[in-house]
């Protein structure tokens, strides 16, 4: 296994929070006991997907409070949370009011676009404003802006008994420097880049100069930090589906080996006239994984890493995987795990 030439310096994890309908509440507490673990191991973060009318987390603000709560130190983010879906001078309020109750840990990872299936939710979401949402960049701009403390009012002062503020309150004053960009093109990692927001990179990747997605990964990052004002220390987060085994039982490696072969498929070939590509999941022993990791191109140009659970495994299936990421994984990347 190559030594590293930089350490991993921070390790966190994605969950999707999956529940079953019949007893949501269980499903969400096993996601908060799970933060609460990544705490203990000695992650650095922990991370929650957004899912609109499905069984995951469709409200991830509201888990990020109960998780504040039950943790001290170690940092929650959303990956992602798409803006068709919110109304940035709402989302801009719940953000810093969570940012304040965990101590400045929040990290809201955020993405444009027009909501999934918008055909069949639109009349839900916008009954009568459709045709003139912003779905584009400049929705998300509304929200930088709100965040960073620009006015949201042209009042600011006391009627009758109530005092005013122009500005979003509470005001949360770092938390803008911890909003991040979920980008999987060229033209997204630059403008992510020229805002100076932070950049998550997942296992999902639009094909644009390369069929090789460690190349295409690889050209994102530095175009995106080819226009941040911080250049080459600009923070970027790499979030690959990655599966240590080294404590798994014979039966959990089994299934962990078949959820990896059903999906490789996807990952040979572009997708649609986006070109949309798919990076392999990385399972095996922990020598295995750090050797395919330092392989990895992009991987190689970061320092953060979000590792992405797998949708549809058990709770013990997750303790697992965590432990031997924290324990095993981690320390082989030249992670060492926060006090």
């Amino acid at each position: 296994m190559p030594a590293p030439s930089t350490p991993l310096r921070k390790l966190g994890f994605l969950t999707i929070g999956l529940f079953d309908e019949a007893d949501p509440r269980a499903g969400h507490e096993s996601t908060l006991d799970i933060i609460a673990l990544g705490e203990q191991l000695g992650f650095d973060s922990a991370w929650v997907r957004h899912r609109h009318l499905q069984y995951g987390i469709s409200s991830p603000v509201a888990v990020l409070a109960a998780a504040s709560q039950r943790t001290s130190r170690i940092e929650l983010g959303t990956a992602v949370t798409p803006l068709g879906w919110e109304n940035p001078l709402r989302l801009a309020e719940d953000l810093a009011t969570v940012d304040i109750l965990s101590g400045g840990r929040l990290n809201p990872g955020v993405s444009v676009g027009p909501p999934t299936r918008d055909d069949s939710v639109m009349r839900s979401l916008y009954p009568d404003t459709a045709d003139a949402e912003d779905f584009d960049y400049s929705r998300l701009r509304r929200l930088l802006d709100f965040v960073r403390g620009a006015p949201a009012s042209d009042f600011d002062g006391v009627k009758g008994m109530e005092a005013f503020s122009e500005r979003v309150q509470p005001h949360s004053p770092g938390l803008a420097s911890r909003m991040w960009y979920g980008a999987g093109s060229l033209r997204s990692a630059r403008w992510a880049g020229e805002q100076g927001m932070n950049l998550l990179t997942s296992s999902v990747v639009k094909a644009e100069e390369s069929t090789d997605f460690a190349e295409v990964q690889l050209s994102q990052i530095r175009a995106f930090r080819a226009l941040h004002p911080d250049g080459d220390r600009a923070r970027v987060s790499q979030g690959l589906v990655v599966i240590p085994t080294d404590s798994a039982t014979p039966s959990q490696r089994a299934r962990y080996e078949e959820y990896s072969r059903q999906r490789m498929p996807r990952t040979m070939s572009t997708h649609g006239p986006s070109r949309v590509m798919f990076a392999p999941d990385i399972v095996g022993p922990a020598e295995v994984i750090a050797e395919r990791l330092y392989a990895h191109a992009a991987f190689r140009e970061v320092t953060e890493v979000a590792f992405a659970l797998p949708f549809t495994f058990e709770h013990a299936d997750y303790v697992q995987i965590l432990t031997d990421m924290a324990t095993r994984l981690g320390p082989l990347l030249g992670w060492h795990p926060a006090s």
